[in-house]
């Protein structure tokens, strides 16, 4: 299936959660990471039972150090 994330068009498996979602995007932590699905903010306890429908809008915000 296919949604945005960041506004950039990406395929998908049929229902995925966020947590299966950014663990494919991030091999090595999801520390720092917030998360908005349709501008809707998901908590981190709930990435994994929230499941990803066709044409969701994921606005993904990643901390980083510096200054």
């Amino acid at each position: 299936m296919e949604i945005s994330i960041n506004q950039q068009r990406t395929e998908i498996p049929e229902h995925s959660s966020v947590e299966e979602l950014l663990s494919s995007l991030f091999t090595d932590s999801t520390q720092g990471i917030a998360l908005a699905v349709n501008q809707v903010i998901i908590s981190k306890s709930d990435w994994p039972i929230h499941i990803l429908n066709p044409d969701d809008k994921i606005t993904l915000i990643k901390a980083t150090q510096g200054g």
